[in-house]
């Protein structure tokens, strides 16, 4: 399991490149100036054949005048250099032909290495990227199930006087400062009333009703301390209306497991934090990132979160890659309102016993 104790997110940092060098971050680059080379090598040799091709000829030629000057007595010699001169064009015309092939089979070439070294470098990503998603938010589900136990906050609804709820909220202000990755943390009793928080001074949350809200719902139809439920990435006014994921457990009588629900504790997680921190900052040259989309979607392809170069209108054409949406890694060469691009996109694999069931795609635009 992760370490859950002043945890960050966790994200891919961008390796660097040396001037001068290839750029080891875009290995389709790479790939094509080695074609690119081998190209080269090819058109020169052949350039190489031409010009002792055109030497045979200039050979041919004076050897036909020596034997025309020769007179009968040449007569075999002219014949020898006609069969030279015949090569020779057969030769032209045979370099001229490899030359046209080539360069037809090196674009071909080029284009089929660079969509599929491109594809599969980054449905790579897209997977790291939900992966790493998934491993974060797993650590939310372990955390709201221990704290969910904690007897400051099961005394707190048991008795709910001002003095259990006072330190109700100061030990879930202490959970905060040593957790950063979450915005705030709520109590609720079982209608859904918010009796404390831990960032008072921050959100006013209490006394708010959130009995219609998933998490709490869901939370209050758990079976046993086990179990967790959660809301996907939403607005909520817990935060003053700021982009979170809350997970919640409920809290049982005593603090056990299979204790009677006496409330609800929910996580509130700083989603915009985690998303930006993966999405923006992902193994790409400033040059290749405005060139892309990166985005993480629901089961339904509504956009959870997108990097900072996706337009905020920008919508997933789901139905257009459905074929590609059901697949768990894979990329297609396609075109979004007539631009030529590559769709990259992973499945979240989950991790350990979680899985957020999302997607990770990235749409970069082809030249």
């Amino acid at each position: 399991m992760l370490s859950t104790k002043n945890q960050n997110f966790v994200a891919h940092s961008k390796p660097s490149s040396k001037p001068g060098g290839s750029d080891s971050s875009n290995p389709t680059s790479t790939v094509i100036g080695v074609v690119e080379q081998l190209a080269t090598t090819m058109q020169s040799a052949i350039s190489e054949i031409r010009d002792i091709n055109e030497n045979a000829k200039l050979l041919s030629l004076n050897a036909r005048i020596e034997a025309a000057r020769a007179g009968s007595s040449g007569a075999a010699f002219g014949v020898v250099a006609q069969e030279m001169q015949d090569l020779s064009s057969k030769t032209a015309s045979v370099a001229d032909e490899m030359a046209n092939k080539t360069r037809d089979s090196i674009d071909t070439l080029i284009q089929i290495i660079g969509g599929n070294v491109k594809g599969t470098r980054l449905a790579d990503v897209a997977l790291t990227n939900i992966d790493l998603v998934d491993r974060n938010l797993y650590e939310r589900t372990c955390d709201v199930r221990w704290w969910a136990t904690d007897s400051a906050l099961v005394d707190a609804l048991s008795s709910q006087t001002p003095e259990s709820v006072d330190f109700a909220t100061r030990r879930m202000g202490i959970i905060l400062n040593a957790y950063t990755v979450y915005l705030d943390l709520v109590l609720c009793d079982t209608q859904g009333k918010v009796i404390a928080n831990g960032r008072p001074n921050s959100y006013h949350s209490f006394g708010r009703n959130e009995s219609k809200s998933l998490w709490f719902t869901r939370a209050m139809a758990t079976q046993n301390g086990d179990q967790f439920a959660s809301q996907p990435p939403h607005r909520s006014a817990l935060v003053d209306d700021q982009s979170t994921a809350i997970y919640s457990a409920a809290v049982r009588r005593d603090g056990e497991a299979r204790g009677q629900a006496i409330g609800v504790l929910g996580v509130v997680f700083n989603w915009d934090a985690l998303a930006h921190a993966i999405l923006n900052n992902a193994s790409f040259d400033a040059i290749e990132s405005l060139k892309m989309k990166r985005l993480l979607l629901d089961e339904g392809g509504n956009i959870l979160a997108a990097s900072s170069t996706t337009p905020p209108d920008f919508r997933f054409p789901l139905q257009r890659f459905e074929k590609l949406y059901q697949t768990k890694k894979g990329y297609v060469l396609d075109q979004i309102d007539g631009v030529p691009v590559c769709v990259a996109h992973a499945i979240s694999p989950g991790f350990e016993t979680y899985s957020t069931g999302w997607h990770s795609v990235i749409i970069e635009e082809l030249e």
